[in-house]
């Protein structure tokens, strides 16, 4: 037993840079130092998509630093108002410190990739030293820095006095922070590149002391040239499908500016070229605006095949099927963009869907049906893939057909049987699976309703879990056997890719995730290893905002309370009266209705699924916090453990 105390005493607090420096995975990648130089050139990318500066000049030096310089307006320089030191030192020293947050009334940037305010004094915190030159209004200002901290104030410096404005930082990565202290200089290429490509006019140039070489990269018409040049000649079914639209003034949704340009080709063979960016900053991960392209392309051609009587009896063309075979590069301008973690390689913003899908199928409508042959052989190529999934899964079926159990009478199944798309909801209550049934897409999504609470099966020997109707429902429903840790379980009758625990999103409704939880980690340990366990996020509230202006009423809906609080910031820098706005809290998923369950909880686009997965804790610790919270026995632990822990925890009863 350990004698270490805990007490007062135990709690640090991290203050300025260090929580970066302690756990710099939470704020960067750590493979290698590319991603903080990248938070620097995403800093100058800013400043040219917002109208200001040419050229980005990037240097690779012998000492293997890195210099990122633009002719933008360079960093303010003079003290801020409230804190008293000069904000380009706040900017390199301070998280959550910068110029991008308002994106409303005559904000330093309307669009750009930085949002958080972390970027470059994530860099600073990982580098041994930074050196920063700003050119502003006729002079030249000096600063330098060491392992995050101020080395040398800012200062004039007369000798590097030029007639230009703009911002130099030299890095030096520690490389003790990441796997490797080389940076990759064929993914550094790229994203230079990339930049050129979406900032039409901009040159951006790499200059490598090392080998003496230097590189240029402009673009005056990007997109189409460098999707061409990525896929080498390669013979399209038809020619590219481009174009770009932004939101006017007096657009009823979205703001002004908010859109898209893309690049679309479809090949027969061959491999996809697939690329996206939301205000320059690369998604690989893909996203909502990803998604929007997807139902956009989908639509238009789905509607074109309708139109001309193309469609084979019992054929059903997916999304996927327009899909499959297309490379792409997508560029969306979002006014505030909401990204799945700091390194922003996801794109989450809900209306980015509406946004991209609207303008796209309207120019993908019009391209089709002013090149009607074009629009023949494109349906072609998307029927033939439909056909093709539709055998591929004919022969799964077939497979899987002899020996299977009777499945649950209270199970609603998919028409589809493959396991890469299929996803069960297990859904709380007969109420809410009534609206899960009716709001689903029943191509590909199957409901089990749960009726009451699901037995703790943690003390429950594998061979009585059948007794309980629950637990032989699940199991029989998703093709698994129940296992152990150490089991080899037969998946090849698993019928589900997704799993997806559904639940009301109150007190009761995390009790029942929990219990679910329990089974999947005791019984069904290798579903959890290999991801297939989900828990759906269903939200809580409702704002009803009315019309204002030309912008109709809107619904948002929002997780949780500080969501909640989020939103309503959000109203009133947009201009809403406050109070003008009526809030609703669900009680639970009976009181959505199934168009609001889809929209919210279970559209693919659009939903906020949380995968379940092992954390740090590892398999022992992991195991024995179960036995406490779950274990017959383990009361009076259980019961110290609340004591000490409780006030943790935002219950909302």
């Amino acid at each position: 037993m350990s004698t270490k105390s805990y007490n007062e005493s135990s709690i640090q607090v991290l203050k300025g840079l260090e929580p970066v420096r302690q756990r710099p995975g939470m704020y960067t990648r750590t493979e290698h130092p590319l991603h903080i130089i990248q938070e620097v050139l995403d800093n100058a990318a800013d400043e040219a998509l917002a109208g200001f500066g040419k050229h980005i000049q990037v240097t690779l030096h012998a000492d293997s630093s890195v210099t990122v310089e633009d002719d933008g307006r360079g960093i303010p320089v003079g003290l801020h108002s409230e804190e008293k030191v000069p904000v380009v030192e706040l900017v390199f020293t301070r998280l959550h410190a910068g110029g991008k947050f308002d994106k409303k009334g005559g904000g330093a940037y309307a669009f750009s990739g930085g949002l958080h305010g972390v970027g470059v004094s994530v860099t600073n915190a990982l580098s041994k030293r930074l050196e920063l030159v700003v050119w502003r209004e006729a002079n030249a200002h000096r600063m330098v820095f060491a392992n995050g901290d101020v080395l040398e104030p800012l200062a004039l410096a007369p000798a590097l006095n030029r007639k230009k404005s703009g911002t130099r930082v030299r890095v030096w990565p520690d490389a003790s922070f990441f796997d490797s202290g080389v940076i990759p200089l064929n993914e550094l290429m790229h994203l230079l590149r990339s930049k050129a490509v979406l900032m039409a006019g901009v040159k951006v140039t790499l200059s490598n002391e090392k080998t003496g070489d230097t590189r240029s990269w402009q673009y005056e018409n990007g997109l189409a040239g460098y999707l061409s040049e990525a896929l080498q000649g390669l013979e399209l079914r038809v020619p590219m499908f481009q174009g770009e639209q932004f939101a006017l003034a007096d657009h009823e949704s979205f703001a002004q500016g908010e859109g898209a340009q893309w690049v679309v080709v479809w090949a027969d063979e061959g491999n996809v070229v697939r690329e996206s960016y939301v205000n320059l900053i690369p998604t690989p991960a893909g996203g909502t605006h990803e998604a929007g392209l997807r139902e956009g392309l989908f639509s238009a051609v789905k509607g074109f095949a309708e139109l001309h009587s193309l469609l084979p009896k019992g054929v059903k063309l997916l999304p996927e099927d327009v899909f499959a075979r297309a490379s792409f590069v997508l560029s969306a301008k979002v006014l505030d963009p909401q990204f799945q973690g700091q390194i922003k390689e996801r794109l989450n913003s809900r209306d980015a869907v509406r946004l991209v899908s609207g303008f796209v199928r309207t120019s993908l409508d019009l391209w089709l049906n002013s090149n009607v042959e074009f629009g023949k052989k494109l349906a072609e190529l998307a029927i033939r893939q439909a056909q093709a999934r539709a055998k591929s899964a004919q022969k799964v079926e077939k497979r899987k057909s002899s020996g299977v159990a009777v499945l649950p009478g209270k199970l609603t199944d998919c028409e589809s049987s493959d396991v890469t798309r299929t996803e069960v909801f297990l859904v709380e209550g007969d109420s809410a699976g009534g609206s899960a049934k009716m709001g689903r897409d029943k191509e590909f999504q199957a409901v089990l309703p749960l009726r009451g609470k699901v037995l703790n099966a943690w003390e429950v020997d594998r061979d009585r879990l059948f007794a309980n109707n629950e637990i032989h429902d699940i199991a029989v429903a998703i093709g698994v056997d129940p296992h152990g840790p150490t089991g080899t379980p037969d998946l090849s009758g698993l019928r589900y890719g997704r799993i997806c625990i559904l639940s009301d999103a109150d007190v009761d409704g995390s009790h029942i995730q929990v219990l679910l939880l329990t089974l999947f980690y005791k019984h069904f340990p290798r579903l959890v290893e290999l991801g297939h366990v989900y828990v759906a996020r269903p939200p809580l509230f409702r704002v009803d905002v009315p019309a204002l202006g030309k912008r109709p009423a809107r619904k948002i809906y929002c997780l949780d309370s500080g969501e909640l609080d989020v939103t309503q910031d959000k109203l009133l820098k947009e201009g809403v009266r406050e109070g003008s706005w009526d809030i609703s809290r669900f009680k639970g998923l009976g009181e959505m209705s199934p168009v609001q369950l889809w929209e919210t909880t279970m559209n693919p686009d659009t939903r906020r699924m949380l995968p379940v997965a092992y954390g740090a804790l590892g398999p022992e610790a992991t195991t024995a916090m179960f036995d406490m919270l779950m274990g017959k026995s383990e009361s009076g632990a259980r019961r110290t453990w609340l004591e000490d822990k409780g006030n943790l925890a935002e219950v909302d009863i």
